[in-house]
C-alpha cells in the first residue's frame, strides 16, 4: 500500500481502523517506534517536534489519535516527500 492509499484509508473513516493498521501508516510516512508502555505506543520522527501516542483499545485505534496522524501528514506535507526511509 502506498501513502496515498494509507491516507485515504485513514480519513474515510477515522473511527474503524485496526491499531495495527494505524501504527502500519505511521511507519509508512516514516516514523519509528520508540516504545511503550501497556496498551501505549510511542511513534517519532526526525523533523518533526509532535510525538505519536497510540492506544491499543481491543485491536482498534482511538479516533482521535488516527485524526492526530492525519493531521501531521498535511501540517508536513508528507503525502508530497519521497519515501523517507
Amino acid at each position: 500500500m502506498d501513502k496515498n492509499d494509507a491516507y485515504n484509508e485513514l480519513k474515510k473513516n477515522p473511527k474503524k481502523v485496526h491499531f495495527n493498521r494505524l501504527c502500519s501508516a505511521a511507519e509508512l510516512f516514516g516514523f519509528r517506534f520508540r516504545g511503550g508502555k501497556g496498551s501505549h505506543v510511542i511513534y517519532r520522527r526526525d523533523g518533526i517536534k509532535e510525538m505519536l501516542n497510540f492506544q491499543n483499545v481491543g485491536g482498534w485505534a482511538k479516533p482521535y489519535q488516527v485524526r492526530q496522524l492525519l493531521k501531521i501528514i498535511d501540517k508536513y506535507n508528507l503525502l508530497k516527500e519521497e519515501n523517507h526511509v
